[in-house]
């Protein structure tokens, strides 16, 4: 365990010599973008032109004679043959021409004719772009140029002149 303390305080020591920092100011230099090509999407409104139907009511007629009577001879037999009776017949044609009548009384939609309106949807196409995406700043500390690739947000902030505090380290190598 001893020997083990004794080892570790060697490497400290040693790793300490060997490696020196400081801290120092540089200034930028120049920024520049670092331009990177996308692929995105772009909306685009698309128009034509269709033709609507306009719908209308029209009103029935009426049912004509032979309609009632077509009705009331149907439901005769039909009344006729479910009671096997001539009242059943006779109440089957009342209730069939009855029937024929109200069909052709009601109004029904219909379509009048056509309209054109403009319709309008939204396409979404394709397209490369070339967006700046990093930036590259180079400060001069102590003399020396180093160049830093940085986020855009933080190259947006940066500016020519601006002063940066930078820690030196030398160390070393074996």
């Amino acid at each position: 365990m001893k020997n083990l303390i004794i080892a570790g305080i060697i490497t400290l020591l040693a790793t300490s010599a060997s490696a020196n920092s400081w801290t120092t100011t540089g200034r930028v230099v120049a920024i520049d973008p670092v331009y990177t090509k996308i692929n995105q999407q772009q909306p685009k409104n698309v128009c034509r032109n269709v033709e609507v139907p306009v719908y209308g009511t029209r009103q029935g007629n009426g049912a004509s004679g032979g309609d009632v009577l077509g009705g009331m001879i149907i439901g005769g037999l039909l009344g006729g043959t479910a009671t096997g009776k001539d009242q059943g017949a006779a109440i089957g044609a009342i209730i069939g021409g009855a029937i024929a009548a109200e069909n052709k009384k009601g109004s029904k939609q219909v379509i009048t004719g056509y309209r054109t309106e403009r319709k309008c949807h939204t396409e979404y196409y394709n397209t490369n772009a070339t967006v700046i995406n990093e930036y590259d700043i180079t400060y001069k500390v102590d003399g020396q140029h180093f160049v830093i690739r940085v986020n855009r947000r933080q190259g947006e902030q940066a500016w020519l002149g601006q002063s940066r505090r930078f820690r030196v380290s030398y160390q070393l190598l074996n």
